[in-house]
């Protein structure tokens, strides 16, 4: 029992005199600021005071606003302009038509044949069949931005078809297409 406790104190003792230094280094760690200042005040001559500088302000510091001009208020206004539906959609049928233009004749193909045809082809997931002008007529009715939307995000079994591989525009063209199919 003795050897335990004399093994037992050889190991505690670096440990208590680690635990001693560290609060040391970090007592004077913290107090290092202070000497700094004191040591820049001790090395001035004792005769001369030692005098902080206090931030004043005076009356001609006044700040004036900056004058508000037309084109400021004007852009504020439109900022804060109310639309209504029918300008959103039409402002998102015009930057859709804007992405539309840039894409290949053959896109709403393309995209079909790659992406959608796997499903809407054979009609899995409750897919629409292409084509198939029953199946279409309820979606129609609901109107093509939905159906764009639909298309983009995902709806129902129906995964988001906007990818890192395929744009908004080509899904939208695919979906052209297979509108154009049953009209």
């Amino acid at each position: 029992m003795m050897q335990f406790r004399q093994r037992m104190s050889i190991l505690i003792r670096p440990i208590t005199s680690a635990a001693a230094l560290c609060a040391l280094l970090s007592l004077s760690a913290c107090s290092s600021e202070s000497t700094d200042a004191e040591s820049a005040a001790s090395n001035q001559p004792t005769d001369t005071p030692v005098m902080e500088e206090e931030a004043t302000v005076t009356e001609s510091e006044t700040v004036t606003p900056e004058p508000v001009t037309e084109a400021d208020s004007v852009s504020t206004v439109a900022v804060f302009a109310e639309t209504t539906p029918a300008e959103d959609e039409a402002e998102q049928q015009a930057t859709a038509d804007a992405a539309a233009m840039a894409l290949p004749a053959d896109a709403g193909v393309m995209t079909y044949e790659t992406n959608c045809q796997v499903c809407h082809a054979a009609g899995l997931l409750d897919a629409p069949k292409y084509g198939d002008q029953a199946a279409w007529a309820p979606r129609l009715a609901k109107g093509t931005q939905t159906l764009y939307l639909h298309s983009v995000q995902g709806f129902n079994k129906m995964p988001p078809q906007a990818t890192d591989k395929v744009s908004e525009a080509q899904v939208h063209a695919a979906v052209d297409y297979m509108i154009d199919a049953v009209n």
